[in-house]
């Protein structure tokens, strides 16, 4: 082969022709996946009012998609690394679509119930799948940031966009629509995907060991069933039971990785410090985001009186601001460095959760939607490059498990955080003082929480019902300033540890042969 035809072969090899195309199918599947954990929170009530759950099944209905996700996140990436990313990426693409279909037409709680549990089975399978597949559809490393930052992108905009595009269809069509808007979109990933992404797998995995798959689901769902149980109703039996079998069975996972000839998970990934310390910045930041944002949308819903759709368009500038800063992520950490985009980053995530401490019912938009662009750049920029550094900083034939161990992160502390931070918001808001002439059983409904406040005061005399309404809403304010005190702590010690632990991290710069 001549000079001339080998230099067009690698060059065809590094830049696959038909990629950019393969990766907005990609980005496709991640906003799905993105949209379907955000937008069930609109359709609860009206779930509720046609299903009639019990407040132990609704509970089940809005977290076994999570629950299930984070269990399966480590072993879907690793089977992945084995059977072949595509293959898993298209089979869970289809599953997807026709358990959407399940979800949208349950007739009753517990196949609700059953229907996101499945649902969760086939997310946990498209989310590292596409991350791995980036890593070997992209050969050049500023090629390869650039692809992360649109990948980031859209998972930030497809949470943001969630109830944006929920409270559309739920003022327009019945609750299921929302689950419905899956299927053209799996539909074009399966038909495009056959054809445009390439196949890619570990050459030499070795088999995939079932009793570590056994020991990350029930360490994993232990764990966050755990955490949120404590935040909801307080430490008790339920909670400390599964939370000693969550920690006993990861740590049973864990010693067996390192007694395993081809583990599930390579344990000594962890030993790069990059990879380790992009992975704690990546869990810390979904932490001390994860909780406030979801008691966001409470306050300006039933705070400051706006509708869904209203709410999910006032959290749009955090969306755009992720978009933005995704994109431009990959080039700001080789100019600078990848510690002082992710460090900076993170502190203007932490300076922006700090102005939500001013917060009233009576605080203008202009305050909230800048302090969200804020939210919205620093964590394009973080995620961004911290997905770049997990990825590059492992070989290509582990990118499936280093993916999944990236978007486990993610999932575990989302958990952390809704669970840590709600119980704060949750402490602070049961402890206001009824206003005088509230019966008791009004009074019982409104400490549970502000939606049970809004619906009891609905049955009460006029000065009665404004007065707990206002009280409840001041109650629910306090314990948001404080919770978002407490993020933003978080965040600025993330953003401190950060910029020790990156230290010397720098992003590839030239293209790689495979």
């Amino acid at each position: 082969m001549t000079g001339t035809a080998q230099l067009t072969k690698d060059t065809q090899t590094v830049h696959r022709p038909g990629r950019w195309l393969a990766l907005a199918v990609l980005v496709l599947a991640v906003l799905l996946v993105a949209v379907d954990a955000t937008v069930l929170g609109l359709a609860t009530p009206f779930l509720s009012e046609d299903l009639k759950p019990s407040g132990t099944q609704l509970l089940w209905i809005g977290d076994v998609y999570s629950f299930v996700i984070a269990g399966l996140l480590v072993s879907m990436g690793s089977l992945g690394d084995r059977i072949g990313r595509k293959r898993l990426l298209l089979t869970g693409a289809t599953a997807f679509g026709a358990l959407s279909v399940l979800n949208a037409y349950a007739n009753s709680p517990e196949m609700m119930i059953v229907s996101r549990a499945l649902l969760g089975v086939a997310g946990a399978t498209l989310m590292p799948s596409t991350l791995a597949l980036i890593r070997n559809l992209f050969h050049d490393p500023r090629e390869r940031s650039l692809a992360i930052g649109i990948w980031g992108a859209m998972a930030s905009a497809g949470a943001a966009v969630g109830p944006v595009v929920g409270g559309f269809l739920l003022e327009h069509f019945w609750w299921g629509s929302v689950f419905l808007i899956n299927l053209p979109v799996m539909a074009v990933l399966v038909l495009v995907g056959a054809k445009f992404i390439p196949e890619s797998k570990n050459p030499a995995p070795g088999p995939w060991d079932l009793p570590s798959v056994a020991a990350s689901l029930v360490g994993m769902i232990g764990v966050v069933y755990a955490v949120k149980e404590a935040a909801a109703h307080g430490v008790h039996l339920d909670a400390a039971v599964a939370a000693a079998v969550g920690a006993a069975a990861l740590a049973w996972f864990v010693r067996r990785q390192l007694t395993l000839a081809s583990p599930l998970l390579d344990m000594r990934l962890f030993q790069h410090r990059g990879f380790s310390a992009a992975v704690l910045a990546d869990l810390l930041t979904i932490l001390g985001l994860a909780g406030l944002i979801f008691f966001l949308s409470q306050f300006l819903q039933l705070v400051q009186g706006r509708s869904p759709l209203e709410a999910g368009l006032a959290e749009l500038p955090a969306a755009l601001g992720a978009v933005g800063a995704g994109l431009v992520a990959g080039v700001a950490a080789r100019r600078f460095s990848v510690r002082s985009v992710v460090s900076g980053g993170l502190a203007a995530v932490g300076l922006a959760l700090a102005t939500l401490t001013v917060l009233d019912r009576t605080t203008g938009y202009p305050l909230l939607g800048a302090s969200l662009l804020v939210v919205g750049v620093g964590a394009g920029l973080a995620f961004t490059v911290t997905a770049d550094v997990i990825l590059s900083s492992v070989p290509k034939e582990q990118a499936g498990a280093a993916s999944a161990v990236s978007e486990t992160a993610y999932e575990l502390g989302a958990a952390l955080g809704i669970a840590v931070l709600g119980s704060i918001v949750t402490g602070v808001y049961r402890d206001f003082v009824t206003p005088q002439g509230v019966p008791a059983g009004p009074a019982a409904a409104a400490h549970e929480s502000l939606g049970g406040a809004v619906e009891a005061a609905a049955a009460l005399p006029e000065r009665s019902a404004g007065a707990l309404v206002s009280a409840a809403q001041q109650a629910f304010v306090d314990g948001l300033h404080i919770a978002a005190a407490v993020g933003a702590a978080v965040l600025l010690a993330t953003a401190v540890a950060a910029w020790f632990l990156l230290r010397g991290q720098k992003l590839e710069d030239g293209a790689e042969h495979p």
